[in-house]
């Protein structure tokens, strides 16, 4: 027999809000004791990396204590919290995958960023000026992208497949039209974003049209994170990985490089910059084609059949 930590229960009203809040108290905790340490204690680097480390115990502590009290959902006992071989192997199994991913994604990214640079200085700080507020943009597709791995594995367990269907169709929509809205002010008010980060006129032209090539792509890569999403939620980590590495590797690393080579010209010996945009928007598409191949395919429902098997 389990025990209650594991026992199957309906978690569609899950504590969202807790986490949020934990979210922002260690960040204004960050923000304090970086001030703090840094301008008045003199700790320098050092000093940053301390503050992060208070702030990310101070919201654990509150996470565990929040957990303690969710005696609805599980206990936390300590006869319950003795390692078994089963769960900590389907962790593994899950896990892995994941990581790979992101350590995949980590080494292309270093790799398009060695092409970045050969195009100087000028267009290395436009780069750095969009990815700074692609970390905003992006910020709904990947905030969907996990909803949908925690509602599709909660109604999974509750074996209510049909609310998984629904639910992919609806929240990729959703998070297709916050994408629309969140992108669309961006591109109406991009420069004045972008002012926030340079007063050099012509930096700030060619970030914008370097967001205008990208733009579109914020609502197309939602296909992707949700659906991956979703596959993960029903335990098919492995497609979502083979997914990012075609997209980031396959796809995006050698279509920079080709792009590049072959706008080359007289006038642009280095070749045409945008390339590495465009090369990031075909990436894009073509990975949210692959998604929706994979997830029509419907190898993450074998999973999740599996686990209604075992329920």
């Amino acid at each position: 027999m389990r025990s209650k930590l594991f026992a199957p229960v309906d978690m569609t009203e899950g504590d969202l809000m807790s986490a949020l809040i934990y979210l922002l108290v260690a960040t204004g905790i960050n923000i304090v004791l970086d001030y703090a340490f840094v301008a008045y204690l003199g700790l320098g680097v050092a000093g940053v990396a301390l503050a992060t480390v208070i702030a990310q115990f101070i919201s654990a502590l509150l996470s565990l204590r929040r957990l303690t009290k969710m005696t609805e959902y599980f206990d936390m006992k300590k006869e319950y919290l003795v390692p078994d071989r089963e769960y900590i192997t389907s962790l593994i199994r899950l896990g892995i995958p994941s990581g790979v991913t992101q350590a995949i994604f980590s080494m292309s990214m270093i790799v398009v960023q060695s092409l970045t640079n050969s195009f100087g200085e000028q267009f290395i700080a436009a780069n750095v000026i969009v990815m700074r507020i692609d970390g905003f943009v992006i910020l709904p597709a990947l905030s969907f992208g996990a909803a949908m791995t925690t509602y599709a594995g909660q109604n999974i367990g509750a074996g209510r497949m049909d609310r998984v269907l629904e639910g992919a169709h609806k929240g990729t929509l959703t998070a297709m039209g916050i994408s629309a809205v969140v992108t669309g002010l961006i591109l109406l008010f991009g420069k004045n974003i972008m002012g926030l980060f340079t007063t050099t006129q012509e930096l700030i032209d060619l970030s914008y049209r370097m967001m205008q090539i990208i733009a579109i792509g914020y609502i197309i890569i939602e296909i992707t994170q949700c659906l991956c999403g979703v596959m993960r939620g029903a335990g098919d980590t492995v497609t979502p990985m083979w997914i990012s590495i075609a997209t980031s590797v396959a796809i995006r690393v050698p279509l920079a490089y080709g792009l590049v080579a072959m706008s080359k010209t007289p006038e642009l010996p280095q070749g045409n910059c945008a390339m590495m945009f465009v090369s990031m928007l075909i990436s894009w598409t073509l990975g949210a084609v692959i998604t929706l191949v994979m997830y029509k395919r419907g190898k993450w429902m074998e999973k999740a059949k599996l686990v209604l098997g075992d329920s």
